[in-house]
């Protein structure tokens, strides 16, 4: 059959694809059938973690044992489960492995292929219930969630668009194109309730409505897949792992506002990401699900990367069109706004959604505005036709978070809007990591602010968020425990922003550099509580004058920890004292009578600031210390303290 697809010859390679997922949508446990599918992770995490050797190596006992015709390795995306990476699946058995090694293909193989028993030790094992669990539908960090931009992530290769299709691939492309007129695909999606997962939470539906009523000769569609908040991973794991549904729903945007041309600008540091989604748009190509005349219809659409340098103010539109054209990457005053005439890419109309938005847009055409707009906490406001006017609460859909810090399960996370900061936390995140307690959640990354366990039940959505003083972001949510400091964390992500302001305007370009200096002094104890009156009078100036976002909230962490530890500030200014013993300058390491002289510290000690003689009380020359801790981590018995 020829590779350029009509509508029919779509719907034949998803019958003829379909049996290629077969075995990976059998729920139940079957570890006695013939035929196997290894599934193994292809994340950037694993990648880096050696699952290429490890997919090796099965493949190399599976042909040992002559079975290559009955088992078959598969690369596929990012699971979400980082932290217990590289992970293998094996269907229809449904037996979830984790941190496995090139060294374990064998035993998987010999035991559970040939012998039919699992590997016990390969095991997830929960933190709560300290028991092991093979199912991964029954693991507390999945149970939870529900993976609509992330549903093909860990189920598909991404380097074979025969197996995207399989997974109703394109359906909604061919739906669009052939049942519903531009301006429907636009009602379809503003009736959906989704907004834009980039951070600001504008209704996506009314930014594809104003590019598509906007007259212009030239109009682009943009990917904006230039992640770059600290600890955040969302948009690049989709790309990794499902590049075609974001061609796909490309495709869907250009054809409701009637462009021809789309661009995904992404950051260089995404190798991965960026070699796979290439890949999918030359197959897309190949089978004409790009270019010219889509599957017979009138409608021609293409698109091309543009590569990122990093900067993470170009991931506000104005820098990032700047960016592509070639220029620094700094924003521009709105109105005009890229969708208007002379505000987006080349002068032209321009509608730029990030990439966690293109990833849902697909199952909503497929599954109809009002299935997904049950989804998460969203009343809006419709008129007589049943159509979106406006939002009164709350938002629809789910939201994908990066989890990370202090917490047992790190990793993605995918769940309706309206879930609350505490089941994330506890009941998908598995409780705080090491045995320490909870002090607060940071949302947004460095534009966000933090969330004590006063709010730990408010459901996440834009608006309640904003209420306490934080943000959705990206979706960056970092864990912070009580060996955490406040002020030396957001001393961190001001650092970050300070780095990353494009210098355009004055109280960002210089208004940070001061934050950060008045931070640097309340963590090494030379301030005093002025500092503190000044530090929170610059923050809010700066949120009030800053030409883009990023200048706008780069005062957030500072506000938020005010607000929420201003006893941890006073403690930095009045008293010289770090509560969590993190800033350096603020405590001194000191050896306890419960020293028992094994000399292990000494051992350890980088500088040699340690003496003492085997079974003598040893004492730390406070002149050398370096305060690394390498002597806590050491001590058997606990008799190094911080003072």
């Amino acid at each position: 059959m020829d590779k350029i697809l009509s509508q029919a010859a779509l719907l034949d390679v998803f019958n003829a694809s379909k049996g290629k997922l077969a075995l990976r949508c059998i729920a139940e446990h079957d570890i006695n059938s013939a035929k196997k599918e290894i599934l193994c992770c292809g994340g950037t995490g694993c990648h880096a973690s050696n699952s290429q050797e490890l997919m090796d190596n099965l493949r190399a006992a599976i042909k040992e044992n002559g079975l290559e015709n009955d088992v078959k390795v598969i690369q596929t995306g990012c699971f979400g489960f980082c932290a217990q990476g590289p992970i293998v699946k094996v269907m229809p058995d449904n037996v979830f492995y984790v941190q496995v090694t090139p060294a374990d293909a064998r035993e998987i193989v010999e035991k559970h292929i040939v012998g039919k028993q699992i590997v016990e030790r390969l095991l997830y094992v929960e933190p709560m219930l300290k028991e092991r669990i093979h199912d991964y539908a029954k693991m507390s960090f999945y149970a939870k969630q529900m993976r609509i931009a992330l549903r093909n992530c860990g189920m598909i290769n991404p380097e074979d668009i025969t197996e995207y299709i399989a997974a109703n691939g394109y359906q909604a492309l061919a739906k669009c194109l052939f049942q519903m007129n531009p301006e429907q695909v636009v009602q379809e999606v503003l009736n959906s309730g989704i907004c834009g997962r980039g951070g600001a939470g504008f209704p996506t539906g009314m930014k594809w409505k104003i590019a598509a009523s906007t007259k212009a000769d030239e109009k682009y569609i943009v990917c904006n897949a230039d992640e770059g908040d600290p600890g955040a991973f969302m948009d690049r794991s989709i790309m990794e792992g499902d590049p075609n549904s974001i061609i796909e729903a490309m495709a869907i945007g250009a054809y409701a506002i009637g462009a021809q041309h789309g661009l995904v600008y992404i950051r260089a540091e995404y190798p991965l990401a960026v070699s796979r989604l290439q890949m999918a748009i030359d197959q897309a190509r190949e089978y004409g699900l790009l270019g010219k005349n889509i599957m017979g219809s009138n409608f021609c659409f293409d698109i091309e990367i543009k590569l990122g340098a990093g900067a993470f103010v170009c991931g506000e539109e104005t820098a990032l069109i700047h960016s592509m054209e070639g220029m620094r990457g700094e924003p521009t005053t709105k109105p005009p706004f890229p969708a208007n005439v002379g505000g987006g890419y080349w002068g032209c109309s321009t509608n730029v959604n990030n990439v966690e938005t293109y990833a849902s847009i697909p199952v909503i055409i497929l599954n109809g505005a009002p299935w997904y707009a049950k989804i998460g906490n969203w009343k809006p406001e419709l008129d007589a036709n049943g159509n979106f006017v406006k939002t009164v609460s709350g938002n629809a859909g789910t939201k994908v978070f990066a989890l990370a810090g202090q917490i047992n399960n790190v990793g993605l996370v995918e769940v309706p809007m309206g879930t609350t900061l505490r089941e994330i936390i506890y009941e998908i995140g598995g409780g705080i990591s090491g045995g320490y307690e909870f002090k607060a959640v940071q949302t947004g990354g460095p534009s966000g602010g933090c969330i004590t366990k006063e709010n730990l039940d408010t459901p996440i959505d834009y608006l309640n968020l904003g209420k306490i003083g934080s943000m959705m972001g990206s979706g960056g949510m970092i864990v912070l425990s009580n060996k955490d400091c406040m002020p030396a964390m957001a001393k961190f992500y001001l650092d970050f922003t300070k780095d990353e302001s494009c210098g355009k305007c004055t109280p960002c370009r210089i208004g940070t550099r001061r934050m950060l200096e008045m931070l640097e002094k309340i963590c090494d104890g030379t301030a005093d509580e002025s500092t503190l009156n000044k530090l929170e009078n610059l923050a809010n100036t700066i949120r009030d004058t800053a030409l883009c976002g990023l200048g706008q909230t780069a005062p957030n962490p500072i506000l938020s920890t005010l607000r929420y530890f201003k006893d941890e500030y006073l403690a930095h200014v009045r008293d010289k004292k770090c509560p969590a013993g993190t800033c350096r300058k603020l405590f001194k390491l000191t050896i306890t009578d419960t020293c028992i002289g094994c000399t292990k510290c000494k051992r350890n000690c980088p500088v040699g600031a340690i003496s003492g003689e085997i079974k003598q009380k040893h004492v730390i020359d406070q002149t050398k210390c370096i305060k690394c801790g390498a002597c806590i981590d050491g001590c058997p018995k606990k008799a190094i303290v911080k003072e």
